[in-house]
């Protein structure tokens, strides 16, 4: 966790300015033609969204800003009927009693621990009045919107640039079900390239309007980058097709056609398919507390005399290029120089005897390895807890498509991946080998969320999630799987292997379905690793 007195003070505002076309567009879309609006900026920063209002016509305009440098760069701008005030957005937004029609703006990306005790307080605040839940991973960005919503009159838009985070990630999850019964219409633009010059942060514009219907409706409009924007008619807008799944986790469902979305939860309430939760145990890998210290090469083993401590691991995703991980794969990372070493001590009286494993240790403490927080609350900071060799292994974090493995070498892994441990009753090469077809790599990158640079993460309970369709039978796949991975064939060659077993012969899924699985699946892959390019 990054200190305060670390953060620069772009990082501890959440100053990213937005783009003009975004700006634009959004405005565009907000006042629709409209002339009498009473609009709000919450978050103006020196008035990008300001600037562009000169030439448009509204009832009045009210902008929040909580740096005193930037709101009087505002103040500056030559706007009719509008007042600047230079506060915390969620101390004005608990205290205003003034509503808006519009609600447009770029608000702060700003982490919990980032916040003042009064800004902490006030947040809060804004979260019980709206009936959700506040948890300390929260981001400013999430209360501005819920309290923008809640300064709406009973017709209203806001429009906002929100990271992408907000489509997928479990912090956001209150938010998303408060949006989906708060709006009737939400729209959600998607660029395939970054749009901020200087961050790797993906964003999308949440565009929200109620209207007092009983329709709740949603829409997702992907474009190449921000320049694209001028090519989208906004009156297109107005009428979101998709409605919404009240019980859906996420939204990346609503990427996808309707037709594929009523098909993936069609296959969600079908009882013969299980998820792998069903099956098997997920869990974080080892927390070491230091993985440069605790996971070392065989010429560390070797120069302070640890071999009664160093035990087989596997610390990374390109250590295991198949679905089985057997000892001489671990043999090959240990010769080729890797950090194929687990560390596991035991206590300092136990260690006496050696004189070059206890330097070692002095080293680590040199370095002030044991001040560290996972460390320092250990009885004994060498001693690394919960270290329980797993069945299986998933890879946290994934390029292509996320991996299964089996851990035939009973390695130790750090959190870099997570350890699996099957039922007694479920056949552990069977449980490997349904994990490898389009249905489940599909459902994978709906349950996962993603990064930049295009990497799919799942944590423990999104992977035991993922639909597997196991059969017992499909143990004779795994050999045929793992020699195809072994010998670098593309995920799509072994799908066509796997899924006609897999998803025809053991669970009746027609031909259509089973290309329709998949085209999913590639065009969320596709999606999720074109848009991790710069502008």
């Amino acid at each position: 966790m990054k200190l305060i007195k670390h953060a620069s003070k772009d990082k501890l505002r959440g100053g990213f300015y937005t783009p003009e076309p975004i700006a634009e567009f959004v405005l565009e879309w907000a006042l629709n033609g409209s002339t009498d609006s009473d609009i709000l900026e919450p978050s103006c920063g020196d008035g990008n969204f300001l600037r562009l209002l000169r030439n448009k016509k509204f009832n009045s305009v009210t902008a929040v800003e909580l740096d005193e440098e930037e709101a009087q760069k505002a103040g500056q701008i030559n706007l009719k009927n509008s007042t600047i005030i230079n506060a915390d957005f969620h101390t004005y937004c608990n205290e205003t009693e003034n509503r808006y029609d519009i609600i447009i703006g770029n608000p702060p990306y700003i982490r919990y621990q980032y916040f003042s005790g009064d800004q902490q307080f006030e947040a809060q605040k804004i979260f019980h009045y709206a009936g959700l839940k506040y948890s300390k991973l929260m981001n400013a960005w999430v209360s501005f919107v819920v309290g923008s919503s809640l300064l709406l009159k009973e017709k209203g838009k806001i429009g906002f640039v929100v990271p992408a985070e907000i489509l997928q990630v479990s912090y956001a999850q209150g938010l998303r079900k408060f949006l989906a019964r708060f709006y009737n219409k939400i729209n959600i633009v998607s660029f395939k390239k970054l749009v901020f010059p200087d961050i790797q942060q993906e964003v999308v514009l949440l565009l929200c309007e109620k209207n007092n219907t009983q329709e709740h409706l949603i829409e997702h409009l992907e474009v190449n980058d921000a320049s694209d924007l001028k090519k989208i008619d906004v009156s297109k807008l107005r009428s979101p097709k998709k409605k919404i799944d009240f019980d859906s986790n996420k939204w990346t469902f609503y990427f996808l056609e309707q037709r594929e979305i009523d098909f993936l939860e069609g296959v969600l309430k079908d009882n013969n398919l299980s998820r792998i939760g069903d099956f098997a145990k997920v869990e974080v890998g080892i927390t070491t507390g230091s993985n440069p210290f605790f996971t070392v090469p065989k010429s560390t083993v070797d120069a302070f005399n640890l071999h009664e401590f160093a035990k087989p691991m596997v610390g990374r995703s390109v250590q295991v290029t198949s679905a089985i991980f057997t000892t001489e794969d671990w043999e090959n990372n240990l010769n080729v120089g890797a950090r194929a070493n687990f560390l596991k001590f035991p206590s300092i009286k136990e260690i006496n005897g050696n004189k070059k494993a206890i330097q070692y240790i002095k080293q680590g403490e040199e370095a002030e390895i044991h001040k560290g927080y996972k460390c320092r609350i250990r009885d004994e900071w060498q001693i690394v807890p919960s270290t329980r060799i797993s069945d299986a292994l998933f890879i946290r974090r994934n390029n292509l498509y996320p991996r299964l493995i089996i851990n035939e070498a009973n390695a130790y892994t750090t959190d870099t991946m997570h350890r699996v441990w099957v039922k007694d009753e479920v056949d552990i090469r069977a449980f490997i080998a349904s994990y490898y077809n389009s249905m489940s790599l599909a459902f994978a990158e709906i349950c996962g969320r993603s990064h930049g640079g295009g990497v799919l993460e799942l944590m423990p309970n999104e992977a035991e999630s993922i639909i597997l369709p196991y059969h017992v039978n499909n143990d004779c796949l795994l050999d045929e799987i793992d020699s195809r991975l072994r010998n670098k064939q593309g995920i799509q060659e072994v799908l066509k292997f796997t899924n006609q077993q897999i998803l025809n012969e053991n669970f009746g899924f027609s031909k259509a379905d089973i290309e329709l699985a998949d085209s999913i699946r590639r065009k969320l892959s596709t999606r999720r690793l074109t848009r991790g390019k710069k502008s």
